[in-house]
């Protein structure tokens, strides 16, 4: 998730207790600063509350993710000589058409859209952020029916590595083998910007008929931007723990538990995604 909107501000903590939330500077966490003035009767988010929002935000890129994958037909055509000849015959060529729902953009870009108005406007959070997952879901399946009709089994070990980066990325931040420091959340913030700037430019390009493919094929180069972009998505859930865990112990309003979710599935969904790049590239 793009965390610089993660802010403070953005889940009501004053600001005397954000000032005393950061890093200490010999790397420690500060001890959590006092909740903010919440309107009575409003209940805190929590660590349980977010597990779970998380957890329904998973079961509908789930169902929706089946109704995608569903949406992909794949078709056989015997071809010889440029003719099409029935099946089976003598020195004629398979050819498999593989059909896309004209959809799958529109989705993804609503479902973006959604992601970006939650973050911004956190109090929508327990309304856009389900309906995130609906969108994207549906897109995810398309597209991972796609990659699993070039590359038998590849969705599979896409998600096992996702999910090994995830726990991986937990155990670090857990153990404060990583600690989320100013410096640290200014690097991934950039690092990830200068991402984001990369895939916009090679979409722009491409309206405008130019081939920029250099970082999306199999070649040493090709590779080695997926894995660095693969590692500053996972450092990304470093911050999406690190507002989590700030925002518990700030009393934030119960519900950034569901932007608190929101985070951590983009996140994964861009990890993913990109493994799921990478893992093709390998195979080709």
């Amino acid at each position: 998730m793009a965390n610089p909107v993660l802010s403070a501000e953005r889940f009501q903590i004053p600001p005397e207790a954000a000032a005393s939330s950061p890093q200490s500077s010999a790397g420690g966490m500060a001890p959590p600063p006092m909740p903010p003035t919440i309107a009575g009767g409003e209940k805190h988010m929590t660590m349980g509350g977010t597990l779970t929002a998380t957890g329904v935000l998973f079961a509908l890129i789930l169902a929706s993710g089946a109704f995608g994958w569903s949406k992909v037909v794949q078709t056989s055509q015997w071809v010889l000589n440029g003719v099409l000849v029935p099946e089976g015959t003598p020195n004629a060529v398979q050819q498999n058409s593989t059909s896309i729902p004209g959809w799958l953009f529109i989705a993804a870009l609503v479902g973006f859209g959604l992601a970006m108005v939650a973050i911004f406007k956190p109090k929508l959070s327990p309304f856009l952020a389900p309906l995130y997952a609906l969108c994207y879901g549906a897109a995810l399946g398309a597209i991972s029916a796609v990659y699993n009709l070039s590359y038998n089994g590849i969705v599979v070990q896409a998600v096992l590595a996702t999910f090994a980066i995830f726990l991986v990325m937990f155990f670090l931040y857990a153990t404060r083998i990583i600690k989320v420091t100013k410096r640290f959340t200014m690097v991934v913030i950039a690092a990830t910007l200068g991402i984001m700037v990369m895939y916009l430019f090679t979409w722009v390009a491409t309206l405008f008929g130019a081939n920029i493919a250099f970082w999306n094929q199999p070649s040493v180069l090709g590779i080695g931007i997926s894995v660095v972009i693969i590692i500053v998505a996972a450092l990304n859930l470093a911050l999406d723990f690190d507002f989590i865990e700030r925002a518990v112990g700030a009393g934030a309003p119960r519900y950034m538990e569901w932007t608190g979710a929101l985070g951590i599935t983009v996140t994964l969904v861009w990890i993913y995604l990109e493994v799921l790049r990478l893992l093709a590239m390998l195979r080709r």
